[in-house]
């Protein structure tokens, strides 16, 4: 069964993920999947922040992506710290 979204993984997501203890990649392929079927879901807390979007793997990780319509382009995943260079203030 086909997801309800595009999902595009950047190379700084990728090599961002391998960084990753087994236990946080775990919860990231959790709401992947969450976010494949049903990016409203409440676990995700989806927020925009200026162009950018961030969605919580857990309390302290963090993904950062664009959105376009039903396509979402994964920047990076990782602690508060490492995403929040991609913030605009």
């Amino acid at each position: 069964m086909a997801g309800q979204v595009e999902i595009v993984l950047t190379e700084e997501f990728k090599k961002a993920y391998k960084k990753l203890p087994e236990n946080i990649k775990s919860k990231v392929k959790k709401q992947l999947k969450f976010l494949n079927y049903n990016p409203a879901h409440p676990s995700l807390k989806i927020h925009r922040l200026n162009d950018e979007w961030e969605f919580y793997v857990d309390i302290h990780y963090r993904c950062f992506f664009l959105r376009k319509g039903g396509k979402f382009t994964l920047l990076t995943v990782g602690s508060h710290r490492a995403v929040d260079r991609y913030k605009k203030y």
